[in-house]
């Protein structure tokens, strides 16, 4: 068997760049295939689903890496709150560039995609969200406030990337993780 030209991980980084700037519906096979280097006979032999399998992989590629990076610093009893709290906000920053780039739930949810992945977006929130409730928690929240501030940091999030986009001012997704920040911690 013939090693692979292009590896997995880059053909996921690329699959995720092109979704995230074009959306399901927006994203051509030439454009993904441009930006994996990847003949579409070769894209039709690793994914021979199409495109839906390809935003499917792109799915995986991020929640995986938000299971380990994000979720993992949430829930992570070995270390204090604030610990916690700070870990997954530099993590949230760099899953999202510095908020230079898309959320997948938002790229991935317009009209067709929503009808393709509405229950796969709709888990991935319910994740986040009892992720950041489990650290309210741990920080002394009763589970009505630590649930109200899960909710509102998913709300937070994601609209400051779409403002942050918008207005062309990455500040404001900063500012929006110093809120949340301030939303636990005493510091």
């Amino acid at each position: 068997m013939r090693p692979q030209k292009v590896l997995d991980n880059d053909i996921y980084s690329a699959l995720t760049k092109v979704f995230r700037a074009k959306g399901f519906e927006g994203a051509s096979l030439n454009e993904i295939a441009d930006a994996t280097g990847l003949k579409k006979a070769s894209l039709y032999h690793r994914f021979p689903e199409g495109k839906k399998q390809m935003a499917e992989a792109v799915f995986n590629y991020i929640d995986e890496w938000v299971e380990i990076k994000i979720f993992g610093a949430l829930i992570n009893n070995t270390l204090t709150p604030d610990q916690r709290l700070n870990q997954s906000i530099n993590n949230i920053k760099e899953l999202y560039n510095d908020g230079e780039e898309s959320c997948i739930f938002r790229t991935l949810s317009m009209k067709v995609g929503l009808e393709l992945f509405g229950s796969r977006i709709k888990n991935g929130m319910e994740q986040w969200i009892h992720h950041f409730m489990e650290l309210g928690l741990a920080f002394g929240q009763s589970k009505e406030e630590a649930k109200s501030n899960a909710v509102q940091n998913l709300i937070d999030i994601q609209g400051s990337l779409i403002v942050s986009e918008g207005l062309k001012d990455l500040s404001i997704f900063e500012n929006t993780l110093r809120i949340i920040k301030n939303r636990y911690s005493k510091e």
